[in-house]
């Protein structure tokens, strides 16, 4: 029964009051690490997650009829603020078939190198990620999650510290390999492991709120999924593509709410891989993670706020309906004049629909179509 509940998802939510209340208050006591039921069962992750406990990778099932589960795990110290924590799942199927899992959950802070941070930044903000519910300073998008933990665990040198989810599984057999599901269950459970992890690593470090970290309210669904690129991504004025670049190219219209909002577009296939990826940033601690990345002037003429054109990225901070908001283009396979014109049109559509300012000129906003 443990399980149940979350094996049920949102249908179960919306099954009444009653059942939000009950649903509501289990995943509450879940994620401070006291699971009601009760019970001797494995803990993992500095005590944070439960055999058991709903996502198909803790079940006892998940390591029957030959199936093996391990752990290796680093907890974070007062001393040595950073941690690691991985469960590994082999499990041997029927006609020679074989599929590794594993889940990685991590404590520390951002990358310091500016390119390096913006990719990671980009790896749990941008795509399909959607904000963490009530407030949480963080994203997911069912396979990885982030959360910004309080500014009590900065590290020394200003870089706030972060709890990741990665995931990877892969089922193997003798004609090749493909990607499987990981067993997280979706991103609800995603924002409950890494939350639960955040926890439990605060307290490991010494920085711990008085209060455990939790969120009660469903996590935010994208109305649409991934899609092919016709001529316009994102369905923003000023980011069309020629209809020869447009071939095999698939854009993900992502999250789009005051504190976050995301454009991403790429290819399709084996070898396909990212094209641009555009990104909103301003809920506060969220924002924190670009501090020292944005410059302290305009990054061109006619530019408002201060920001960074380098080789592998633009960035830019600027004052927006009273909030500090930073954006972020990242474009690996595109001229640095049309990831500018990209750039542009994202940060203006960006600013209209929050009611401020333009940040970008409108001449560096013109439409126009280009090739990868």
């Amino acid at each position: 029964m443990a399980g149940e509940w979350w094996r049920r998802g949102r249908s179960t939510v919306w099954g009444g009051a009653v059942a939000v209340l009950l649903i509501a208050g289990g995943f509450g006591t879940w994620i401070t690490g006291s699971w009601p039921f009760g019970g001797d069962r494995d803990r993992y992750c500095w005590g944070a997650w439960e055999t058991e406990s709903g996502p198909e990778f803790l079940a006892d099932s998940a390591v029957e009829d030959g199936g093996r589960r391990t752990v290796h795990e680093t907890a974070p110290t007062p001393e040595r603020p950073r941690g690691r924590c991985t469960v590994a799942l082999r499990t041997d199927e029927s006609g020679g078939s074989e599929t590794r899992t594993e889940i990685t959950v991590t404590y520390g802070p951002a990358p310091q190198d500016a390119a390096r941070r913006m990719e990671w930044i980009l790896t749990y903000l941008g795509d399909s990620a959607v904000p963490l519910p009530d407030g949480l300073p963080g994203a997911t998008d069912g396979s990885h999650a982030l959360l910004v933990l309080p500014k009590r665990c900065d590290t020394r040198d200003g870089r706030p510290t972060a709890v990741t989810l990665d995931s990877d599984a892969r089922r193997s057999w003798h004609g090749g390999t493909s990607r499987t599901s990981a067993g997280i269950g979706g991103a609800r459970p995603a924002a409950g492991l890494v939350v639960a992890a955040a926890n439990r690593g605060m307290k490991a470090a010494g920085c711990a709120p008085e209060r455990d970290l939790r969120f009660t309210s469903p996590v935010l669904t994208l109305p649409e999924g991934d899609e092919i690129v016709f001529t316009r991504a994102c369905r923003i004025r000023g980011m069309e593509f020629d209809d020869d670049a447009t071939q095999g190219m698939r854009h993900q219209v992502g999250a789009a709410t005051r504190d976050l909002q995301s454009c991403s577009v790429g290819t399709w296939g084996r070898d396909g891989g990212p094209v641009l990826d555009a990104l909103m940033v301003a809920q506060p601690r969220l924002n924190a993670l670009f501090d020292g990345a944005v410059g302290d002037a305009a990054p061109a003429r006619g530019w408002r706020g201060t920001g960074v054109r380098a080789d592998s990225h633009q960035v830019l901070r600027a004052d927006c309906a009273g909030r500090s908001t930073t954006f972020l283009l990242r474009a690996p396979s595109i001229g640095e004049a049309a990831a500018g014109r990209y750039f542009a049109a994202f940060t203006n559509a960006v600013t209209q629909r929050l009611g401020c300012a333009p940040v970008a000129p409108a001449a560096d906003a013109a439409p126009g179509g280009t090739g990868r």
